[in-house]
This record gives C-alpha cells, structure tokens and sequence, in this order.
C-alpha cells in the first residue's frame, strides 16, 4: 500500500489513504494482469473503489473483510472501533480462492486494479437491510439491487493502476487531496461542505450562502456524481446547473465546485454520518446536514422511511468524533410578500410563505415541460432543466415478463403495448418467439445458448429504455441468475420485473403452441418446465397468475406500478 504524506487533522490520526501504485511499478503490474483472470465491476463497485484508491474512504484500505463488515453493521464501528458506518464490500457470485489474484476491469475491459484475494465470505442481504437501513421494505430504492448482489464477498490488497476514465468535467473531477490543495489557496481556514444529489435552487442557494457567512469560510459545493436516486436528474444536467450558479450568483474567491464520484447508498441517518467523515477527508472543517439528508422517499405504507431531522440528530451525536462540525437548517421557505427565503421556524406570525416539493418539480413541471417559476429557480437553472429533462412521456423503462410457456407472457404483453401506445408511448415489443427468428437466430437451447439469448434482449432492451423507449420483453428466461444480470443493464427503479407464475397444470391445458404434447412425446427434449428446470425469480416487482387473474386487470396493476414509478402519467 501507497499512502499519501498529506496529514489529516482528524481523530483518525493517519494519513490520507493512496492505493495508486507509481507509474513504473503500474506498468508491470499490467504485464501480470493479462493472465489474470477478470472481474467486471458494476457501477456501485467502480465508484468505491476510485473513493478507495484516493483516501476518500480513508482510513479504509481496500473492501472490507468479514470482521469489519460485521463490525460495521452491528456497531457502525470497524473491528478496531474507529466510527465507520457504511459497510464497503466487493460482492461476488464466485467463491474465489484466498491468495488468488484477480484483474479488476470495467464494462469495456479496461484495467483497474489488481486485488489479491485474502479472504471470502458469505454475507445475508436482509441483515443487510435491516442494518444499514432500518427496513427490509422492497420500496427502498436499493432493495432490489442489494438482493441482485452476489452471495460472496471479497476483500483483499488492492493495487490500482488507474481510476474509472471519466470525460465529463474532467478539471472538476478533484481527488482528495486535489480539493484540499485548492480549498488552501483559496485562503480562508474554515470550509463548510455541501452534498447535492439535486438540482440547485433558491432555497438551497439561500442556504448554502447562509453556511459560509455563518462561518466566515468557503463553500465546498460538493455533489454525489456516481449513483444516486432512481429519478434523480442525471449528473451532466445538475452538474450544468451548479456551473452557471457559481458563475452567476456565487462569489468565485469564496466558493469551490467539486465533483465526487460516490455512489449513495439513501441510507438517511447512517449516511449522513458516512458523508460527514468523507468530507473531513477531502478537507472541510463543518458540513452541512439537511432535513432528510440521504432519505430514501416512502415506505410501502406511505411513511417516510426516516424522520427528516433524524439524520441532523445522528450526525450531532457524533460530531466531535467525527472530526467535523455539523450545521443544521431546517425547511427553507419562501416569503412571497418579501421576496425572500427564511427557515420555517422563522417565518413571521401571519406572514404568507410557500414551497415547491420535490414531488411538484418533477411532476408538475418537468414531466410536463413547465418552467419552474423564478421565485423557485434561477431562470437559467430552469431553462436548463426544462431542455434537459425527459418529461414522463419520454421515461425509459423496461417490463420483462418471465413465466413458463403457456402461462400468458404473450397475451399480456401484447395488452400491455396497446395501452401504452394508447397514451402515446413508444413501445418496441420483444417476445422470446420473434426474437428466436431475428435477434437470436441459430442459437439452440442449452443453457449456455438460452443465457446467450436472454441477455441479447435484455441489451437490446436496455438501449431502447435508455433512449427513453418502452420496452416489453415476453420470454420464460428460465434461470434467475441471468435474469439478474439483465436487470443491471438498466437504471434503478426502470426494469420491472413480471412473473407470470401460472401454474403448469394451466399451462399444459392451455398449450397454445402444442409444444407440451410434443414434449411428452420426446419431439423437443430439454423443454422448460418437463425436462428443464424453471427458477421462478425469488424477489418479482409483480407476481400475476393468469389462472386466477383476468388479462386485463393484470395490465392494469402493470400500468399502477409504472405510474408509482413515475413512468407513466
């Protein structure tokens, strides 16, 4: 392990942690790599290893091992008691041998890192859940993704050879130590920082002005560009938007943007702990702590998952060990008879005040190309908005109906188009018989062939979604695992999976395509649900039985999950 020399004033009392290996040493590192064998990082997984690699994590070292992790979720300690709360691990489907090592790579296969696997384990999802956020609720935005992650986790030495290439605003793209060097030169001893998963607007301007005079220091405007919240505006379009704020409405001399590429986890309390202690790394001395800070939305019931002030209670209690002090505000409201915004508490007796939430700007403006008024926005964050955003109409996503032949994949997809179509969507419909004819032509049926041809669609599927179509994929995919696989293909929150769970005595009556009776007599071996197993997915968005359930009120509960999802109007 590298380490940079850089002293952190921090309870920590090390220095800021540095995995990249020297230029040359790098170099025959790379020579060794091409023998080894690869693992593709997800997403999740390159953002925490390039906070690794630069100290952003520090004191951690490289992904936890089985001591920590448990630590972690029991204690939001690591095993030597130092205060971490979020648990960083590498989930894997392979049970890699201790002492093997292994090329991490990202979806294109460039090189990474190398680790050297010290250690696996088996970890559980729901105590995972229940942990790290206080539920195991599956309307937690990152349910479905923790229960996607492999059943191992690895941990070991890390050498990394090079950081995610990342073009976009690459002079903001600061590492730790870059953003203390530029916060010194700035000349000013106290910094507050400012985590953003959003757009910027008047409240928060107000607010984050408030901070700086508080404090007489500068402005770290430092927002989460790796994963976020499903439905977040993308990062380019926020990032647009705190450019032509700091060069519009900020003081240059007292304000720095900076991008840090985190991927949340929307743990509310825990978070807001766990960003505290990053920000000390990159250098601020106070950070600020809003009313639900990292909150992950609505629980199945339609409560909040967290209190709102519950993350400001949690980050004061701990605030002396965490090196940094904590600035609390309240709800920002606006004044329209003064034209000005004050904390809720301060609104005068009998004063008239107003607020947009999160839930009016993005459903009744930008779902519907309305500019944000500018007592709410800047004009030129709204107008950047409003070119920027997909409205409702233009949402990607993807329905995938998994189920055994027979079961009603087809009917019900072919209903679903209509209606779609019917409010004006785009829809391209992918069903497992056509795609066998075009996309997938040649293939056979043996598991490799069929996992060939599951993933085919599902990558085409992706792309559709991601160019804001409505895709529908009608195919039995019979194995769970690459199921799985397909659903890391998209956006959180824009794969929907259907499991049309007839049973097989209804679908062998039903036999449309007279494939059961060939099948019982030996005309097509290897047929699912006879001779082949079917997985039925362990953790569906939506569970629909066509024997019990009529065709369209199974459309129906479709259409009310993808509104909930606000895909659709």
């Amino acid at each position: 392990m590298h380490e940079h020399s850089e002293q952190l004033i921090s309870p920590y009392g090390g220095t800021l942690v540095n995995l990249i290996v020297p230029e040359e040493e790098g170099n025959k590192l790379k020579k060794i790599a091409a023998e080894l064998p690869t693992l593709t990082l997800s997403d999740r997984a390159l953002c925490d290893l390039e906070m690794l690699a630069t100290g952003a994590f520090s004191p951690l070292t490289g992904f936890m091992g089985k001591a920590d992790y448990e630590s972690v979720l029991k204690t939001m300690r690591l095993a030597n008691q130092v205060l971490f709360p979020m648990p960083i691990t590498l989930p894997v489907d392979t049970p890699y041998a201790p002492g093997e090592k292994l090329s991490l790579r990202d979806n294109f296969g460039n090189l990474l890192a190398i680790m050297t696997v010290d250690e696996v384990y088996t970890w559980e999802p729901e105590a995972y859940l229940m942990a790290i956020f206080g539920t195991n609720d599956k309307a937690h935005p990152l349910y479905n993704e923790v229960m996607s992650w492999g059943p191992y986790n690895i941990a070991g030495k890390l050498e990394v050879l090079a950081l995610p290439d990342r073009k976009d605003f690459a002079p903001l793209r600061l590492t730790p130590a870059e953003t203390r060097k530029q916060l010194q030169q700035l000349g000013k001893r106290n910094v507050v920082a400012f985590q953003t998963r959003n757009p910027l607007h008047r409240a928060h301007e107000e607010l984050t002005k408030r901070a700086a005079k508080k404090i007489n220091g500068t402005l770290l405007l430092h927002p989460a560009v790796g994963m976020t919240k499903p439905g977040d505006v993308d990062h380019i379009t926020r990032v647009r938007c705190y450019k032509v704020l700091i060069e519009n409405h900020y003081e240059e001399y007292e304000t720095l943007l900076a991008l840090m590429p985190l991927a949340m986890r929307m743990a509310g309390p825990r978070e807001a702990l766990w960003h505290a202690l990053i920000r000390r790394n990159y250098g601020a001395s106070h950070f600020i702590v809003g009313r639900d800070h990292a909150g992950a939305g609505k629980k199945s019931d339609g409560k909040l998952f967290y209190d709102p002030y519950e993350a400001q209670r949690l980050a004061k209690q701990y605030e002396s060990e965490l090196g940094i002090n904590i600035l609390t505000f309240n709800e920002m409201v606006y004044l329209p008879n003064e034209d000005r915004y004050v904390e809720a508490h301060e609104v005068p007796p009998g004063a008239k005040s107003t607020a947009i939430s999160g839930t009016q700007v993005r459903d009744d403006y930008l779902a519907v190309g309305r500019l944000l008024p500018p007592w709410f926005s800047r004009p030129e964050v709204a107008s950047i908005l409003a070119a920027a955003y997909s409205p409702i109409l233009h949402r990607g996503f993807c329905v995938w109906f998994t189920g055994l032949s027979g079961a009603g994949k087809s009917t019900i997809a072919q209903g679903l188009e209509s209606a779609l179509q019917e409010q004006g969507r785009r829809v391209t419909l992918l069903d497992g018989d056509l795609v066998r004819q075009h996309l997938s032509k040649g293939l056979g049926f043996s598991k490799e062939d069929r996992d060939t041809n599951v993933l085919r669609v599902g990558f085409v599927a992706s792309q559709v979604a991601y160019h804001g179509g409505a895709a529908i994929c009608a195919l039995i995919s019979p194995y769970e695992q690459t199921r799985e696989a397909v659903r890391k293909f998209f956006e959180q929150g824009k794969f929907i999976e259907v499991y049309v769970s007839t049973p097989l005595d209804v679908c062998k009556q039903r036999d449309p395509k007279g494939h059961y009776l060939k099948a019982s007599k030996g005309l097509m071996p290897g047929f699912t649900g006879l001779d082949d197993a079917y997985e039925p997915p362990s953790k569906p968005d939506l569970t629909i039985d066509t024997a019990a359930t009529a065709i369209d009120d199974s459309i129906t509960i479709i259409l009310d999950e993808l509104k909930k999802r606000s895909l659709l109007a």
